[in-house]
């Protein structure tokens, strides 16, 4: 006898059917430990028998095949392979020559290596669909001592279509540990390899202290190959909401739209809803375009459904393309406060922003020649030329528009002392219009040159352990020309101080408002580097200034004619510890501003969390100090269960803002999660809420099955 032996061509179409070996149906191919052919001229491979034919794998320990009846009888164990996918598993069966018709009893089917039908019987028609009488699915695993799996579906008949994907139930039971809990008499599910198909998601169950205890339940539609739209009827005893989401892809981009209409109890006889979508294209030359829409009914309705936890909405389409040396964009914004206090009429909330930089390397004098223009408008929809009840200084109709241009030169050098000068020269020019403010004259201009010379020393240190170290103090002198136009301070109203602007011109955000005079600035840079250990990072720096600034506020750390001093630093461990924070210190080394993140990755999980400290101060709109900590975190109890929480607690007011709480078990074959979430907010718009989570994911009937470690173990 030999093992594997390979029979040729020739022997089969002796022994097959013409049709078995029709070029349209593809080449056949036998191997087995022994073949022969009896009297009555039936083909017997007896021993490891290995079949090919038409992308079909048969694999079994005996085949007959009778020329006569053009059937191959097989006796079992037979293993059925498809596409590389699709695994049959039966103990014996009938089959036509090509492998796409028959019967095969006592058969299980594997579908994607995730979803297994056991059946006494399957049928196959045309190579394409599988009949199974008395199945039962389910994607756990099932073990040999007779458990029950945790879930499993039981059907009198399903219809596999192969070339859909789809898995068609008859008189369809669904159990938990072989306990029926529902009865559907039809049922239709997608095959695990089916990634867009029509019909029912996985309904989710939302209880808050608001809307009550209601049942979310999303229905798929697949328009098409490139589009969909998913319908989610939303309903408790206080609320009926239809969600919607519209997704389409095209060529060159795509959109998404998500929206919600609602009629509740909370504003009975309103009609309540939110539209938000958003979208990315590619355009001709490189450009990008992408839009954001965020409108709603109401300022209360986002927070109360959870579908937003922001306090201002930004609708925007913008135009750009950013290449090496050159950089346009062009925006247009509207801006919608949903702060109970804040009035959008007399708010800036439509912006309209534009930049152009670009950027050039002359030989001839060497260096960097950089070209920037920079346009702004912003209005409000207010009429009023002065400040109304509302008493907040600001003119309430005012609109403003202006126009920046900047040319900078820029050169590095560097001496074989070490000593490296950065050197920058520049000039800038602004045009303002400002209406519907009698406060402010309505046109200004200015000129304004500007000049700084930065010096730095790095000095490098490298230990034989291969720990590197680098000290770089540094300072600076720099100039800008004239006095501060006359106008108001809309759009650098925050200025942060950081390591980022220490060596800045101007440390406003906005070019609106500029830094005048002589500054100077001095700083400390450290750094130690282990490629086996710890790495950490502290930088130290001032500024000092001729005359001190009045539009620079009390909490920027910048007031003053000597700025406080910035303290910065970064640590991170090859542990999975990483800590960074800033703060600033006044002249009495008293704090003005702090805040320190961090985080710590481990086997099981993580855990992070951030400080945050403001001092008041009225220029701000900040009436009492803030000071906030933020915990969450995520544990893997085993393979199975995680925990994950987060809190938010302010500790100005003694009291807690946020706290949540969600506790998720994942195997093979489901997904389980369940959350509670509070928030402590409140406003004459908002009230505190609670909020219950909990959703069941059945695995097997999608594209991927999760991560392999989920698998459960059959020992007790």
């Amino acid at each position: 006898m030999l093992r594997a032996l390979i029979l040729s061509l020739s022997l089969l179409m002796c022994a097959l059917p013409a049709a078995a070996q029709d070029a349209q149906s593809g080449a056949a191919m036998l191997i087995a430990d022994e073949v022969f052919i009896t009297a009555d001229r039936t083909l017997v491979a007896q021993g490891n028998v290995e079949a090919f034919q038409n992308g079909a794998r048969l694999q079994a320990s005996a085949v007959r095949y009778s020329q006569d009846t053009g059937r191959l009888v097989i006796e079992g164990p037979i293993t059925l392979t498809e596409d590389g996918q699709t695994l049959i598993f039966a103990d014996a069966g009938e089959l036509d020559a090509d492998l796409r018709n028959g019967i095969l009893t006592g058969a299980r089917v594997i579908l994607n290596r995730q979803l297994q039908i056991a059946t006494l019987k399957v049928d196959r028609v045309d190579g394409r669909y599988n009949q199974l009488t008395k199945a039962s699915i389910t994607s756990c695993k099932v073990c040999d001592d007779g458990r029950a799996p945790l879930w499993q579906i039981r059907a009198k008949r399903v219809i596999h279509d192969q070339l859909e994907q789809q898995l068609y139930l008859d008189s369809a039971q669904f159990r938990i540990l072989n306990v029926p809990v529902f009865y559907l008499p039809r049922l239709r599910l997608p095959g695990p390899r089916l990634e867009r198909a029509s019909g029912f998601l996985v309904p989710s169950i939302r209880t808050t202290s608001q809307l009550g205890t209601g049942l979310k339940l999303p229905y798929f539609i697949k328009l098409g190959d490139h589009r969909d739209l998913t319908v989610t009827p939303y309903v408790s005893s206080v609320t009926r909401t239809l969600e919607l989401r519209y997704r389409q892809a095209f060529r060159t981009g795509r959109i998404e739209l998500n929206a919600a209409v609602t009629r509740d109890d909370q504003r009975p006889d309103t009609n309540r809803g939110y539209l938000f979508g958003n979208g990315t294209f590619s355009l001709p030359r490189d450009y990008q375009l992408t839009f954001d829409i965020e409108a709603t009914t109401d300022r209360a309705y986002l927070n109360e459904y959870g579908y937003f936890d922001q306090d201002r909405l930004e609708s925007q389409i913008t135009v750009s393309r950013a290449r090496r040396d050159a950089l346009v964009r062009a925006s247009l914004y509207n801006f919608e406060s949903l702060r109970a206090d804040d009035i959008n009429d007399n708010l800036p909330t439509v912006v309209v922003d534009g930049e152009y930089e670009r950027r050039f390397f002359p030989k001839s004098v060497g260096g960097e020649v950089r070209l920037r223009l920079e346009a702004h408008a912003h209005r409000r929809n207010s009429d009023l030329d002065t400040d109304g009840p509302d008493d907040d200084l600001v003119t309430d109709g005012r609109d403003v528009a202006r126009l920046h241009a900047r040319a900078d030169y820029l050169r590095r050098f560097t001496w074989s002392s070490g000593v490296v000068a950065d050197v920058q020269a520049g000039i800038s020019a602004n045009i303002f219009d400002i209406t519907q403010d009698a406060s402010f004259d309505q046109n200004h201009f200015d000129l304004v040159p500007q000049a700084a010379v930065a010096l730095r020393y790095p000095m490098l240190r490298r230990g034989r352990d291969g720990i590197t170290q680098m000290l770089e103090p540094v300072v600076q002198l720099g100039w800008t020309r004239g006095s501060r136009l006359e106008i108001p301070n809309d759009e650098s109203t925050r200025i942060e101080f950081d390591e980022g602007n220490l060596l800045s011109l101007s440390r406003f955000p906005r070019p609106d408002r500029r830094e005048r005079g002589t500054v100077g600035a001095v700083g400390l840079n450290w750094s130690r580097i282990n490629p086996q250990g710890w790495d950490s990072h502290i930088s130290v720096g001032q500024v000092f200034r001729a005359d001190a600034d009045p539009s620079f506020t009390a909490s920027s750390g910048l007031d003053g004619v000597s700025s406080d001093i910035l303290l910065a630093g970064r640590l991170r461990s090859p542990g999975g510890i990483w800590i960074t924070g800033r703060s600033l210190i006044d002249g009495d080394l008293n704090l003005s501003k702090a805040e320190v993140r961090g985080n710590y990755g481990f086997a099981r999980g993580a855990i992070g969390g951030s400080y945050v400290w403001l001092k008041a101060d009225e220029a701000e709109d900040r009436t009492e100090d803030v000071s906030e900590i933020l915990l969450n975190g995520r544990y893997e109890i085993n393979n199975h269960w995680a925990v994950n929480a987060d809190w938010r607690f302010n500790v100005a007011d003694d009291r807690a803002a946020t706290a949540g709480l969600g506790l998720s078990y994942d195997n093979e074959c489901v997904a389980i999660n369940m959350t509670v979430a509070r928030s402590y907010s409140s406003s004459t718009a908002v009230e505190p809420t609670t909020e219950f989570g909990f959703n069941v994911g059945l695995r097997g009937f999608a594209a991927s099955s999760g991560d392999q470690r989920y698998i459960r173990s059959c020992k007790r």
